[in-house]
């Protein structure tokens, strides 16, 4: 597991759950009479722009795309949309807690192994060290953020769906965690095996190819000396073996032929 890509999923919550509970505080706030709040911009509106000074053309625009997010916003709260949206501010905390308590649980066990192994990746342990320290005070930093906005910034049944999301996820957290560090140890353990098995299949690579090359080499040596017995000592035949005395002993003896 990456602490960074798991790090960006809870960026990514965070920011859905915001979303939400703006979009779930502008529906409630348009419930009701949509007409006294038309009239109410329309006053706003002529008071800023009297005939004397008319607004310009993307003032004007502006002025309608405001009313129509009202009356867009007032359906919706007729049509009781911000129950749909209550549900998804709901998903999107799981998923934001959910993936905190697995990057809490990351660090502390680097942390913990930290202490009693060797690290030898990539990176120097400062810049692994002040990762860290910064993604854990992002997501310190996230986690105020959304207290204050669903607690104190947003309708209160969204402080209470806070509060219930956030006692459920701590239990849920410690259980993750215990999961999540020994997960860690038993891919560490085969880490340790499979890289004992590569430098074990390395180290036989090289050995094979050290005695193919010798192989070859003497081969080589056998060959470039029965060349050059050949080309000294031509008596001794041509072939990779030199002929011993009882062989040349017996060409030099006279052949007998018995004819029919």
């Amino acid at each position: 597991m990456d602490p960074i890509t798991l790090f960006a999923l809870a960026n990514g919550a965070v920011s859905a759950v915001k979303a939400g509970c703006k979009l779930y505080k502008d529906i409630k706030g348009a419930a009701g009479e949509v007409k006294d709040v038309l009239k109410d911009l329309d006053a706003q509106f002529q008071k800023l722009h009297p005939p004397e000074k008319p607004p310009t053309v993307a003032q004007k625009n502006a002025y309608i795309e405001e009313k129509n997010r009202v009356i867009t916003l007032n359906k919706k709260a007729n049509a009781d949309e911000h129950t749909g949206i209550y549900t998804e501010i709901g998903n999107h905390l799981g998923t934001y807690y959910d993936n905190f308590y697995k990057c809490i649980a990351i660090f502390q066990e680097e942390e913990r192994r930290a202490k009693t192994e060797v690290y030898t990746g990539d990176d120097s342990l400062g810049k692994r060290a002040l990762q860290r320290v910064l993604m854990k005070k992002q997501l310190e930093q996230m986690e105020v953020e959304l207290r204050e906005l669903m607690v104190y910034q947003s309708p209160p049944e969204l402080g209470a769906l806070y509060t219930e999301v956030e006692e459920m996820m701590k239990q849920m957290g410690k259980e993750q965690s215990i999961l999540i560090t020994r997960q860690m140890q038993r891919q560490a353990i085969q880490d340790r095996r499979r890289q004992a098995r590569l430098k074990r299949l390395r180290y036989e690579f090289v050995i094979g190819v050290a005695i193919i090359i010798i192989i070859i080499s003497m081969g080589g040596v056998f060959m470039w000396v029965a060349h050059d017995r050949q080309q000294k000592y031509p008596q001794y035949g041509n072939d990779l073996f030199p002929k011993s005395e009882r062989q040349r002993q017996r060409e030099r003896e006279p052949q007998v032929y018995i004819g029919r």
